[in-house]
């Protein structure tokens, strides 16, 4: 390696340090994902949610299994289902499950940006959307409606410039517990854009928001959207059991892979690209020192046809018809096994049928030819006029064979 090639060496190595280092000393950023998981402390995790909900209910339990499986099993389930997630589908035998159990005297609380039609058809909703606009100051204001629960206080959100909300609704049926708008300066709320409500259902009832990060850690910690949530929180039982789906997440409770555990510590992920990077570096000079050239070994040749086409002229050269017809012949035979793989002792009308398929002539054409053959075969002498046009017929053939 020359002078010039070891500096520039040195300059990449010191560029790539350089680099690394200040990649390393880079400022985590945030994970804004909305996983809605329990155990995740990411600003839209549910981590702060769920000690709340220990912390008030007396008897709460965590739910692995989705719903049509959780309330088919044995164990008689009486209190309230929780549900929290971005978007939550359940199809028809799963929500017509669910809403039997409400109706036999129990409460399920969903919160999510949408329902499916099922639902909203089930209880006289329809939903639409709210959009912000593109201004800085622009966000969403939340506020509830109950007398006791302080609805003159106005609970900002500035992480969604969009909302849903509930635009027609079962009036005589339906509760409104809260309200969504939009604005930059006022933080008036217009009544109309109902976005938590909730309705009796059978013997039990149902309560549904459009705002499901209201429930994160997030909009908990800030400022006192503590107590939007806890007023929500409210219009549960606490004395009954709560029944919290871990199912419906768009996030995972367990990262199973190890590169997931590598990239996501900073110490194992810079330890994972210095190595890559060691070994790029060793293939690119130390590989390139010690490559040789590899010697081109040639194929043994099949020199079957030279022998049998010096053979013939000998037996030419004599005036010897008969020989060099047999060896011909022969040449021909081994023609035909070599370029269409077809065996020549057995020449039945298989063998006819694939040679005239592969050699593109007629089943007709191969017939004759190989009649000839058979018949200078069985002649003990052959005059210069057979063994002229056994050669041009073989010529023939093969010309044709091969698309000339």
């Amino acid at each position: 390696m020359g002078k010039k090639a070891n500096i520039y060496l040195i300059i990449t190595v010191i560029t790539i340090a350089l680099l690394m280092v200040l990649q390393y000393n880079k400022p985590k950023e945030l994970n804004w994902f909305p996983s809605y998981v329990a155990q995740h402390k990411i600003p839209f995790g549910t981590f702060v949610l769920n000690e709340l909900l220990i912390d008030k209910f007396d008897t709460t339990q965590q739910i692995q299994v989705s719903p049509f499986q959780f309330l088919n099993s044995p164990f008689d389930a009486e209190g309230t289902y929780f549900l929290v997630n971005e978007n939550i589908e359940f199809g028809g035998p799963e929500l017509k499950k669910l809403l039997s159990w409400t109706a036999e005297g129990n409460t399920l609380f969903i919160a999510s940006t949408s329902f499916e039609e099922d639902l909203l058809d089930t209880l006289g909703l329809k939903t639409s959307g709210l959009f912000a606009g593109f201004g800085e100051a622009q966000k969403q204001v939340h506020q509830l409606v109950n007398p006791n629960l302080n609805p003159e206080v106005i609970y900002p959100f500035d992480k969604d410039t969009y909302s849903n909300f509930f635009k027609a609704i079962d009036t005589l049926n339906t509760t409104v517990l809260g309200i969504v708008d939009t604005t930059e300066d006022s933080l008036a709320i217009n009544k109309e854009y109902v976005n938590t409500i909730r309705q009796d259902f059978g013997d039990g009832e149902i309560i549904l928001s459009t705002f499901p990060k209201a429930f994160t850690n997030y909009f908990i910690l800030k400022g006192t959207n503590r107590n939007y949530t806890a007023g929500l929180l409210s219009y549960i039982d606490s004395s009954r059991p709560l029944y919290i789906d871990n199912y419906y997440k768009a996030g995972k409770k367990f990262y199973t892979s190890p590169m997931y555990i590598f990239l996501n510590t900073k110490e194992f992920k810079w330890a994972y690209y210095l190595a890559l990077i060691g070994t790029l570096i060793y293939v690119l000079f130390e590989g390139k020192r010690k490559q040789r050239a590899i010697p081109i070994v040639v194929p043994l040749k099949n020199q079957t046809f030279a022998f049998t086409h010096t053979i013939a002229n000998m037996y030419y050269e004599k005036g010897q018809q008969k020989p060099i017809s047999e060896h011909k012949i022969e040449q021909f035979l081994e023609y035909i096994r070599s370029q269409f793989y077809l065996g020549t002792i057995a020449r039945e009308a298989e063998f006819y049928q694939n040679l005239a398929a592969r050699s593109s002539h007629s089943i007709d054409a191969i017939k004759d030819l190989f009649f000839f053959i058979e018949k200078l075969r069985n002649k003990s002498e052959i005059s210069d006029a057979e063994l002229t046009k056994l050669n041009s017929s073989i010529e023939k053939f093969k010309h044709k064979a091969n698309g000339k």
